[in-house]
């Protein structure tokens, strides 16, 4: 029998979805395109289902309990991911399959980015806003945006935001209240796209592609309006202002919210995850470039770099949007940042991969049990911030490693079964569970070409990715069924 406390929360989301079909009605009634019907009908759709199954229950008061909150995750992205692709399956031109359209909302949804869209300068405007839209709204998590307004449904929140939010340390809040938490960020969420899209328009963009690609920038997620993605515009200054926006994203969202409270950046400064961060951001794009450049792919260094460290940039925030086809480039170079992309940003920020606190705990790790070997009776504890990690957050961190890596592993391999070259399974693999989008070999410009059995595997990948593993399999544990 379904939990009423979760079937209330899921046709309370479904019902309000509705929502998100409105902007696009607006858009297309301004642009004329024709798809006004189109999301209306969606509109009324999503709001009908979402009554009928959040009404037989609106007067449940239970509450909501830790093990719930990892399944309504779970049941709300996937819910909220096959009625997004409405859309796209009721559009007349160009017809999209319902596997595919389940791709590009899944993509849209966890801002991975990854598309089957070949012919994206074509699309309705409204369409075209939609997918951007997806991104923006995933791009904090919807249930984390859900949370801010469950009180008037009278669930608690704190099990899904702790069950939604990314990175290991998932326990400090910002304010006293969730509820408070998550209208905090979302604030600091709205206010960093407003101005990313006012510096888009400025650089040169219409109104239209600058808070298109805001919406992407700030979700990190790649989708663009046009196929070229921002190579489209050729501009060094619009390429500039999508790398301090791609930069600022992946910095953890607690570190933005800090500095607006107390008007002071010193929370930045003090913070050690920022640093390898930064640090990583500047030196791979140094040596990606120097690379480009002594390769011979660039006949100038200044090329090099324009080039290379947007594409570091984009890499490792997982953003996915591209300058050139780097997918083409010679070299280890591709490789690289398929491999940055699975160290991704900061924690508690949009950007997806394994999060570089993550990285660094497993870093001092390793080099713990070095020294280990040459000191065996000697106590090194692990310390983050000049504070002892504890074992219970290392063995989750080490858990939480291998399930991605096994994972990664696993699906590369059904990929290749379903007749993928290794390359093109492999990276594919790669570019979704860690939601940068654009991967090598036949993915290399879309994904429209993949089997259909290819791309349910990769959307899998995609939640799997976006949810940060421990989500999904906590369902799959049989343990978690038998209560």
């Amino acid at each position: 029998m379904i939990n009423p406390a979760v079937q209330k929360v899921v046709g309370f989301l479904i019902a309000a979805s509705s929502l998100m079909m409105i902007p696009p009605v607006l858009v297309s009634l301004w642009y004329r395109d024709g798809t006004a019907d189109l999301f209306l009908v969606c509109a009324g759709i999503l709001l009908l289902t979402g009554l009928l199954i959040f009404l037989p229950v609106r007067t449940t008061t239970q509450d909501l309990r830790l093990r719930e909150g990892f399944l309504v995750v779970v049941v709300s992205w996937v819910v909220l991911v096959l009625v997004g692709a409405l859309p796209f399956v009721l559009l007349k031109q160009p017809v999209i399959g319902y596997v595919d359209a389940m791709f590009e909302s899944m993509s849209g949804l966890t801002t991975t980015g990854a598309t089957i869209m070949t012919e994206i300068d074509t699309l309705p405007r409204a369409v075209l806003y939609y997918r951007q839209q997806l991104q923006w709204l995933g791009g904090m998590g919807i249930i984390v945006l859900a949370v801010a307004i469950l009180p008037m449904l009278r669930v608690g929140g704190m099990q899904l935001f702790r069950a939604e939010t990314p990175g290991p340390m998932k326990d400090v809040k910002l304010t006293p209240r969730i509820t408070e938490t998550a209208k905090a960020l979302w604030l600091i969420y709205v206010g960093i796209t407003a101005v990313c899209g006012f510096a888009f328009w400025l650089g040169g963009m219409d109104l239209f592609d600058a808070v298109g690609h805001a919406f992407s920038t700030v979700a990190i997620g790649g989708f663009s309006t046009h196929n070229d993605s921002l190579g489209y515009w050729n501009s060094v200054e619009l390429e500039i202002i999508a790398m301090t926006f791609m930069g600022i994203s992946g910095i953890n969202y607690a570190l933005h919210f800090t500095a607006w409270r107390h008007a002071s950046a010193q929370a930045y400064f003090a913070d050690p995850e920022l640093k390898v961060y930064a640090t990583l951001l500047f030196g791979v794009s140094l040596l990606v470039s120097m690379t480009l450049f002594i390769g011979g792919t660039y006949d100038s260094l200044g090329e090099a770099f324009r080039y290379g460290s947007f594409q570091v940039f984009s890499a490792l925030t997982t953003t996915g949007f591209t300058t050139a086809p780097f997918h083409a480039w010679a070299g280890f170079v591709p490789i690289v940042l398929m491999l940055v992309a699975f160290i991704g940003g900061c924690s508690l920020s949009t950007a997806g991969g394994m999060k570089v606190i993550r990285t660094i705990l497993l870093f001092h790790q390793a080099v713990r049990e070095i020294r280990r070997l040459i000191h065996p009776h000697a106590v090194v504890p692990i310390k983050y911030g000049g504070q002892v990690v504890s074992t219970t957050v290392m063995d989750a961190i080490w858990g939480f490693f291998f399930l991605y890596i096994a994972s990664f592993v696993s699906m590369g391999a059904l990929l290749t079964a379903t007749g993928l070259d290794a390359v093109t399974a492999f990276s594919a693999v790669a570019a979704c569970i860690t939601n940068l989008g654009p991967a090598l070999g036949e993915a290399g410009l879309n994904y429209a070409t993949l089997p259909d059995s290819a791309k349910i595997i990769l959307a899998f990948a995609m939640l799997l990715g976006r949810l940060e593993i421990y989500t999904l399999f906590v369902l799959i544990s049989p343990a978690y069924w038998r209560g």
